[in-house]
């Protein structure tokens, strides 16, 4: 359980950080490149094995966690697109009420049960997530406006997906560490090359507040995922439980987060949603 609370902070701090890049103007790509990097770091100090990539080549894992960059570095952006022009709620309702697609493959690859109980708290559960990032009326309302949040909602269930089927068939628990490090490092290499498209194409300039933006990121970037892949290693629950249990409490706490330090108005049914998640958390874990 100590697994799923720190990888639910870690998460909802990711959102808060994003939320402030565009107070302080920060350059979201830059940035993002940075927290790879630093993630990539944060990765090699804990990890307890030497970073031999000749070795890492060969390693099950390797073609999944190369796949994995490519979809953090995507994913992240879009998140940090949608956090700034849709609000802090909304880019968590996209990327959590994703929770439907590793909840789909749980139940169709890994046999996970599915109760009466279970189901009604898996819709309710979305519903939750539905109602507790529910904006005013109007909010989002061009078609264009969606296109992030799509594209966040089927990249992160891609990734939580991807995660599950790694942990589960390919990735060794002594080696959490080395594949979050080797998997940030891709995430990396793929930013470098759009930066650098970058420069050349439109002569964007790096700026330190940039570069401290994308450290400030990184460290708790690495711990959301490392966090994440621990929580999916314990057998404590059944993956479409971890998940459902997971991606609720992140929207519940990034909500409060947007509420506290964005001033982000909450409304009846806000108060609905939160209700409905604890009931859902209930049901799912009963």
């Amino acid at each position: 359980m100590i697994y799923i609370l720190l990888s639910v902070v870690f998460n909802a701090v990711l959102f808060v950080i994003l939320k402030l890049f565009s107070r302080y103007s920060i350059n979201t790509l830059q940035a993002l490149v940075v927290n790879y990097f630093t993630a990539f770091v944060m990765g090699l100090f804990f990890s307890n094995q030497a970073f031999h990539y000749p070795s890492i080549v060969e390693k099950s894992w390797y073609p999944g966690s190369f796949f994995l960059g490519f979809l953090f570095i995507s994913v992240f952006y879009a998140t940090a697109i949608t956090s700034q022009r849709n609000g802090l709620s909304v880019a968590s309702v996209a990327s959590k009420m994703s929770v439907i697609i590793p909840i789909s493959f749980g139940i169709a690859l890994f046999g996970d049960s599915l109760t009466i109980f279970k189901v009604i708290g898996i819709v309710l559960a979305l519903l939750a997530v539905y109602f507790t990032s529910k904006k005013e009326e109007g909010a989002v309302t061009e078609s264009k406006s969606l296109l992030y949040p799509l594209l966040v909602f089927f990249g992160a269930g891609a990734i939580d997906t991807s995660l599950k089927i790694l942990q589960n068939d390919y990735l060794p628990e002594n080696e959490i560490a080395l594949f979050s490090s080797h998997t940030f490092l891709m995430a990396f290499s793929i930013g470098i090359i759009l930066i650098g498209v970058n420069i050349f194409k439109f002569n964007m300039k790096i700026t330190g507040k940039n570069i401290l933006a994308g450290i400030i990121l990184g460290i708790p970037n690495y711990f959301s995922l490392y966090y994440l892949v621990k929580m999916l290693d314990s057998e404590m629950f059944e993956s479409s439980t971890i998940f459902t249990i997971h991606n609720v409490a992140i929207v519940m706490v990034s909500t409060l987060a947007g509420i506290l330090f964005f001033k982000e108005k909450i409304s009846k049914r806000n108060g609905i949603g939160i209700g409905l998640a604890l009931l859902a958390i209930l049901l799912v874990t009963g």
